[in-house]
């Protein structure tokens, strides 16, 4: 028997966005909306446009992007004591959410903005806090936060973009300096592999900093690591697990943009074919990371597995990572003992329990009756 619809939880999938990842996101709230127990879960579908517009399903509204072309016009309130989203259309009144499920990747969504804002509002989410998702998503901070908690990543230079586009001469003699080609190219505040090029000579290097630079303020060049592309999911707050690693086996010449999503050939392996003790490390070096990163839910943590000397690396860590049905994230939790249902169960129930942690907390003081005169003054 369903139960009825107010013992059942409000879950409001936020999904779109303005970044580079917009339709990637879309892929992977339908796999999250698909993926709730009706019994447990009202799923509330959020779209947010490219531009910017934040859009609420109406009535029979399923497929989102029917969503985004005819939902609601609606805002999100920070207002903590009524927290909902408003009508746009003069309609007025409010629709509130009991927790929201961010499934946006890239800027504006994955970066700690959303994420403020929910805070804001006092409203449980699945995955990262502000700081937390910050960090993550910017792959030049987190590099050196990892190094600084011992986890071995690629080398790299960071690049402003500012600085590229008034001396690139300088820029490209720096890199070249430290790195011998191809180099990696890539925007860091980006994922998905968006802006991203694999620069073979000094010929490819301007137009792959030229890209990058596109997408964001702040770039990376890295050495080019001939690896395996090992990955890991993990779950949890205060006590983060790991699960079985897998591998990614590109059909291309590395795991671009294309290669992930608009094309078929690349080979999933689930679990990856290592040595025990490679797992037992590379589990460590995830959770190590998750907990040096002050991240909380959820996280894929990917790493390269050197080909020659089978030294590993760090590469970086998605705070939102993708849930379509061909994503790692959930396919490694479904290989280690979590079928996708479940998964999303655990997720719901790892925003709630750190949402209570947070209420916790004091944000103000109590002064003695009287003690506050001088500070009215």
């Amino acid at each position: 028997m369903t139960p009825d619809n107010k013992k059942r939880l409000r879950v409001g999938v936020l999904f779109g966005g303005r970044s580079g990842e917009h339709e990637v996101s879309l892929a992977s709230a339908a796999s999250v909306i698909r993926g709730m127990d009706p019994d447990k879960y009202e799923a509330v579908p959020i779209g947010i446009t490219k531009e910017g517009h934040w859009l609420v399903g109406a009535g029979a509204q399923k497929m989102l992007p029917e969503v985004l072309k005819g939902g609601r016009r609606v805002m999100m309130t920070a207002d903590p004591s009524d927290a909902a989203l408003v009508r746009l259309d003069g309609s007025g009144g409010g629709q509130r959410v009991d927790v929201v499920f961010p499934v946006m990747h890239g800027t504006f969504g994955e970066d700690g903005t959303i994420q403020g804002l929910l805070e804001l509002a006092g409203l449980p989410f699945v995955g990262a806090g502000v700081l937390g998702s910050a960090v993550g998503m910017d792959k030049d901070v987190s590099k050196r936060l990892l190094q600084v908690a011992k986890i071995p990543v690629v080398p790299w230079i960071t690049v402003q973009r500012v600085e590229w586009e008034r001396d690139p001469k300088a820029i490209r003699t720096a890199i070249e300096k430290k790195f011998k080609y191809p180099v990696f190219v890539k925007p860091a505040t980006l994922g998905s592999s968006v802006g991203m090029s694999k620069a073979h000579s000094k010929a490819e290097l301007g137009p792959a900093l030229d890209l990058a630079a596109e997408f964001a303020t702040k770039i990376l060049a890295e050495r080019c690591v001939v690896a395996r592309e090992i990955e890991v999911s993990v779950l949890g707050n205060h006590d983060p697990k790991a699960s079985v690693p897998g591998e990614i086996v590109p059909h291309r010449e590395f795991y671009d943009y294309s290669a992930k999503y608009l094309e078929e050939g690349t080979q999933l392996l689930i679990p990856a074919k290592l040595k025990p003790a490679q797992v037992k490390k590379i589990q460590k070096c995830a959770v190590d990371a998750f907990r040096a990163l002050e991240l909380s839910g959820m996280a894929r943590v990917d790493f390269f597995l050197e080909k020659k000397g089978g030294k590993i690396y760090l590469n970086e860590v998605n705070t939102i990572p993708g849930f379509t049905s061909i994503s790692m994230y959930p396919k490694l939790w479904e290989a280690s003992g979590i079928p996708f249902r479940e998964l999303i169960d655990r997720l719901i129930d790892l925003a709630l329990e750190q949402h209570a942690e947070k209420a916790r907390t004091k944000y103000q003081i109590e002064l003695p009756e009287g003690a506050g005169g001088a500070l009215e003054a």
